[in-house]
């Protein structure tokens, strides 16, 4: 069986009453993600340019775009 995915952006203060809801739905599947934190983010940010200076530095080596892809 095919499924299909929703993401719902819901207030706060209907969290609760809208997840208990669709839980009564034996054809909802409820997965539940609250994404990376902001200090998880940040700290990936920071690592991110880390590495492009080691990049630019050339500490680091690198491949070719083509390369990479072609390994997908």
């Amino acid at each position: 069986m095919q499924t299909q995915r929703v993401v719902l952006n819901v207030a706060p203060r209907k969290y609760n009453f809208l997840m208990e809801l669709l839980g009564n739905f034996k054809f909802v599947q409820i997965e539940e993600n609250d994404g990376d934190s902001r200090e998880q983010i940040i700290a990936n940010l920071k690592g991110a340019a880390k590495d492009l200076k080691l990049i630019k530095a050339g500490t680091i080596e690198t491949r070719p775009l083509k390369d990479f892809l072609d390994e997908l």
